[in-house]
């Protein structure tokens, strides 16, 4: 009996959809009802009536000790999270991809330089842990794109980049000098796990300009640029990024084309929600401060 079961369970109770609960969840709806259907098979009896959607008498008591359970879990999460923080001068910075450009090297050297006794750790993430990483107290600031819609973190806005997609290089469209969404969205793009969470995904496949609708998908899963570049490389799907991922990650055998009519997308910093920690702020001043300072040089935001 897995918590990430329970704790669905009790969310489409408490919405009373499936849809909703994915949604809030940011979990595929299929991925939700076979949550439900799980914890059916282990206890041997419904936990839910589907129409209307809400709890049965066996489901009511589940829900009760649902909820003790996680809140024990998340007393022990932030029991051990105290002691790993309690380590004397560590900052753990989790960086998702080549994080916010040039300006994340920049950032991490100038603080220390500025911080000599704080311990600076890199750690990379991947495209599952858009802030799962952040939350589950794995790391303490982490740079990712885009900015995540939640509540639990804060988010500052480092870079503003236009939007480009990576493709093979023997692909019609790798020659052109920019495209536009129109030229890209029946592209096959490269498969995401489903633990990847919404904004991402969203993200990746441009998901507002198809209002809504799923993506053509090619035929390997991807969890990091290195991933996307060799599955692009091999011509068995695309992939997007921003601008300056062409900078970071060379690749023979791809290209990536700017797509002129897309929105303009961030990458951020992210922390946890009131955290106070002084390392943590010190970071996120000295990150914000370099952002505008070094941004526009390095054409990290409209001109």
């Amino acid at each position: 009996m897995e918590l990430r079961r329970l704790e669905t369970l009790l969310v489409v109770a408490e919405e009373g959809h499936f849809g909703r609960a994915a949604e809030r969840l940011f979990l595929a709806k299929a991925t939700v009802t076979e949550h439900v259907k799980q914890l059916e098979q282990d206890f041997g009896t419904p936990l839910l009536d589907r129409n209307p959607v809400r709890l049965t008498p066996a489901g009511h008591r589940l829900a009760r000790h649902a909820r003790a359970l996680l809140a024990a879990a998340d007393l022990a999460r932030a029991d051990v999270a105290e002691a790993a923080s309690a380590e004397p001068g560590t900052l753990r910075v989790g960086v998702m991809g080549h994080g916010s450009a040039e300006l994340t090297p920049a950032i991490a050297h100038a603080f220390r330089m500025a911080h000599p006794e704080i311990d600076l750790r890199l750690v990379p993430l991947d495209f599952t842990e858009h802030v799962s990483a952040l939350l589950e107290h794995r790391v303490d600031v982490a740079f990712v794109r885009p900015a995540p819609v939640d509540e639990r973190v804060e988010v500052d806005v480092l870079t503003t980049e236009r939007r480009i997609v990576v493709v093979s290089a023997r692909w019609e469209l790798a020659d052109a000098p920019e495209v536009r969404l129109a030229d890209v969205l029946d592209l096959p793009f490269i498969r995401l796990p489903e633990r990847t969470p919404r904004p991402f995904t969203d993200y990746l496949y441009f998901t507002a300009a198809r209002g809504g609708e799923a993506p053509r998908r090619g035929q390997d899963d991807a969890v990091n640029p290195h991933e996307v570049l060799a599955t692009a490389a091999a011509g068995r799907g695309a992939g997007s990024a921003l601008e300056s991922f062409e900078r970071f990650y060379p690749w023979p055998g791809t290209r990536c084309v700017p797509v002129a009519d897309a929105p303009w997308e961030h990458s951020v910093l992210v922390s946890r929600a009131g955290d106070e920690d002084p390392q943590v702020r010190a970071f996120r001043t000295l990150a914000t401060g370099l952002a505008r300072e070094l941004g526009p040089g390095l054409r990290l935001t409209p001109a």
